[in-house]
Formats: structure tokens, sequence, C-alpha cells
């Protein structure tokens, strides 16, 4: 037989084909594979968008709370940083030097105009007005006797027995007497005023501070005499017996700025009576009502503001001098303003605008115009009316057109904790994202 001309390492043709089908079969197995696994994947997603409900693309009610848009009288305030000043404030000096006697005041006590604050030794000056009243004595004796002279001598006058030169010189010594007698009545009401500025009272009356001269120490009109400290003051320094503090009443200076002040100050020029308020350094607590009683008579340069002075009556003693207060002027009050809560609007890039809940519980983004505010209420100027429902709580998770579902806010439970119904909504919220999240996936 002859040979077929294959050698004896030669594959047969018919082996190719055979591999080239089992590739193909593999590729076909494969794209079914994941024909299979898209199909699974998909019908996950479509039942996950179909929900509980069967719906697609349906989204939950979004939680949120709302408040409604009314109209009411809103007083618009200005609010600047004020310091309490007392009505006044004076530091009682000696009028007189000597031997600080006694201090018969309580420091840091409330004391009255008249009452008496310490005593400097009086005798030097009882002595000094005793001196006084007996050259006073003598002179107007002296005169006495001049003036009995002159009626003589004007009695031998008109008899022509002495010559009218000795009455004329005897006019001139009366008159003397009675200028010398004059200075001598002078020196005693002095000397008595010295004696009675032993006697150191108050001026006005006040609150007392702390005690800087303690008896014993010798004063004069600039304060105790000696080296060192006494009380906390150094030498050579005006050392008063006592500072008083006029607070009751007491007032408070604030500044506002210069594109408020046409209002106020016209007011104040009219005679009005602009209420203000006192209120303590976080804002959270009124202090003292009272009212605005004088303005500056120029605006500072250097900060664009006008300083304002207020009074208030401090009987309770809640202004302290030198205390930082926040002040609220009532400037006006506006009858009739449409007015929200503050957190029921928003700023973004639509503008200012709110959130208007509508037929449906669907919400429609309003875009708005505001006025003044009074603590948590803004005025709508425009784009409002009263009587519509806004959105309060939960605007950044909102959109136009959303459904929404309106719940109660609760105050935050002690401890910063949330209360139960703020949980419940903080539940619902995630409870939507999630949902929301599954279908996107």
């Amino acid at each position: 037989m002859t040979s077929s001309g294959l050698g004896p390492h030669s594959t047969p043709t018919s082996v190719m084909p055979s591999a080239a089908r089992r590739g193909r079969w593999l590729l076909a197995l494969a794209a079914t594979v994941v024909g299979l696994f898209l199909w699974w994947r998909l019908g996950e997603v479509s039942h996950a968008q179909k929900g509980p409900a069967g719906l697609v693309g349906k989204q939950p009610a979004q939680p949120v709370t709302a408040s409604v848009a009314r109209a009411q009288p809103l007083p618009v305030w200005l609010s600047a940083l004020g310091t309490v000043t007392p009505r006044s404030l004076v530091n009682v000096m000696p009028r007189v030097s000597g031997l600080l006697q006694s201090v018969d005041y309580k420091q840091g006590q409330m004391v009255k105009a008249g009452q008496l604050l310490a005593q400097i030794d009086p005798r030097p000056f009882q002595i000094a007005v005793e001196q006084a009243k007996a050259q006073m004595e003598q002179t107007a004796a002296q005169l006495a006797g001049a003036e009995g002279d002159l009626a003589r001598y004007e009695i031998l006058l008109k008899q022509d027995s002495i010559a009218a030169q000795q009455v004329s010189d005897q006019r001139a010594a009366v008159a003397q007497y009675k200028a010398t007698l004059d200075v001598n009545k002078a020196a005693l009401d002095n000397a008595r005023l010295q004696l009675a500025w032993t006697r150191i009272t108050a001026p006005v009356a006040g609150l007392a501070g702390l005690r800087p001269v303690d008896a014993g120490n010798m004063v004069t009109t600039s304060g105790a005499v000696g080296s060192g400290n006494v009380s906390g003051t150094t030498s050579g320094s005006a050392t008063p017996i006592a500072t008083i503090a006029q607070v009751q009443p007491v007032d408070v200076t604030f500044a506002v700025p210069q594109q408020a002040i046409g209002e106020v100050v016209g007011q104040l020029m009219r005679g009005a009576s602009l209420t203000a308020e006192a209120w303590d350094a976080r804002n959270t607590k009124v202090l003292a009502s009272g009212k605005l009683v004088a303005a500056d008579n120029q605006i500072n340069t250097a900060t664009g503001t006008l300083n304002l002075r207020a009074e208030f009556d401090n009987k309770d003693m809640a202004l302290y001098p030198n205390q930082f207060v926040n002040v609220r002027l009532l400037v006006r009050t506006i009858a009739h303003a449409v007015v929200v809560p503050t957190t029921a609007v928003a700023v973004g890039a639509p503008g200012t605008y709110v959130y208007v809940i509508g037929s449906g519980d669907k919400v429609a983004l309003r875009k708005v115009s505001t006025g003044a505010t009074d603590g948590n209420l803004t005025q709508i100027l425009s784009g409002l009316q009263p009587g519509e429902r806004v959105v309060t709580d939960g605007l950044d998770r909102l959109r136009d057109g959303r459904e929404v579902k309106v719940v109660q806010a609760q105050a935050s439970a002690p401890g910063g904790s949330a209360s139960r119904p703020q949980k419940a909504v903080s539940r619902a919220g995630e409870r939507a994202r999630s949902a929301a999240a599954s279908g996107a996936r």
C-alpha cells in the first residue's frame, strides 16, 4: 500500500474543528451565566423600587414640623452692648485736716444723703470757734464804747462845747469798729464752718464702696498722710474718705449705628418715651426695664455710632456699676405683620424662600422677602399670606413637590438628648433615606 504522506508525528485534520467548537460552547455558556445574573439583579432592583405597596418610584412622606403664618403686632427692637454707669459717682474727700477719729459707715452698704460717714477730731476747730467768738465780742464792746462817746460828742457839738473835728474823728472810729466787727463775724462763721466739716456726711444717697481709709490716720484735703499703702491706696494719691455710687436709679450707656439714629433721636426730641430692656450677658434673662432718656450730641467718627443713655429704677439692684449688659431698645411696633418662625426661612440659590405645604401635603418652594425680626419670629413682607402653612424643620431634605408628613415638634430632653417624637422623626428620615439609597442601587 502506498503511504498517505503523513509523517509519524502529524495531527489529523479533524482535531482542529473539534477544539474550536468547544471554545464557542464555553463562550456561550459564560454569556448565559452573565445574562442570568443581570436578570436576577434587575429583578431585585425592580422589587426594591416597587416597595411594600408595589408602586414603582414612590418615596415615603418626609416627616417635618410646620407652623401657620399669622398676622400680629411685631415689636421692632435695636440691640446693643451697654455698660451700667451710676447716676453719680462721688469721691468724698476731707474738707479739713486732722486726725480721723472714726469711720461711721458700713462698706458696701447703702447710705442716705446727709448720713454721717466719718468724724475728724473736732477739738482744734472748737477752740478756733471760741477764739473767733471772743474776738467778735471784744470788737462789739469797743464799738459800743465808741458809739456812746459819739453820742455825747454830738450833744456837746450842739452846745458849741467841742470842736467839730473831734466829732468827725469819733464818727470814723465808730465806722472802723463796725467794719472790724463784720470781719470778726465772718471769722466766726468760718471757724464754725471748719468745725462742721469735721463731720463728713454723704452728699448723695447711694452705694458705699470699700473703705479706703481707716480711723486713726491723719488726713488732709488730699487724703491720708504718711508713706506706704492705706487700705490699698498708694502714697501721694488722693485718697477719699468714701466713694458713693448713686445706683437707684442707674443709667446704662450703649451705642447704636448711625443708620438707626434718625428714628430714635427724632422720637426722643419729640418727647416720646422709648422702652429699654437690660438683658444678662447670655441674653437669656431680662434684668431690668427702663426708658431712653438722652442721646449724645455727636457721632463717634471712629465707630460711626451714637451713644445713648437709658434710665432704670434698679430697685432690686440687678444692675451694678460697670456691668456689661445686652440692651434692647423698642423703636416701634408694626401693627399687622405677617410672621413665621425664623427657622422656616431659608437662603439659597433661589434667594430667600420658604416651603409652603399645599393640597395633598405636598410642598412648594415660595420666594419671599423678609423684614424685621423679634426673637424667633421673622416678618414676611411679600410672598406669603396669613393662614398658609410653612415647614419649620427638615427644609434641607425637601424639594419642590415632595410629599411631607407633619409631626409635632418637641423640646429637647434634659441632658441634650432628643425626646421620643424627635427620635421617631429621625428614624423615619433615616428609613426614607435608606429607601432612596436602595432605589439608586
